[in-house]
């Protein structure tokens, strides 16, 4: 909880990739936080967090395919 949390966006500035790229990477993650704010009749939207310590094990995981 004390780490530093990123949002899809400053990940795909950090690592020069499109939003759509690194929301298919981290979609299905453990460790990555999702809020969902369901509302009846609308859609859905999600606001996602991805810890420090999960962009480094997705990072590393890129490096050496």
């Amino acid at each position: 909880m004390n780490e530093r949390h990123y949002t899809v966006h400053e990940l795909a500035d950090l690592w020069n990739l499109s939003r759509d790229s690194i929301d298919r990477l981290v979609r299905k993650e453990p460790g990555v936080v999702v809020f969902r704010n369901p509302r009846r009749g609308h859609r859905t939207y999600r606001t996602i967090r991805i810890p420090h310590s999960v962009a480094e094990r997705i990072y590393r995981r890129m490096q050496n395919p």
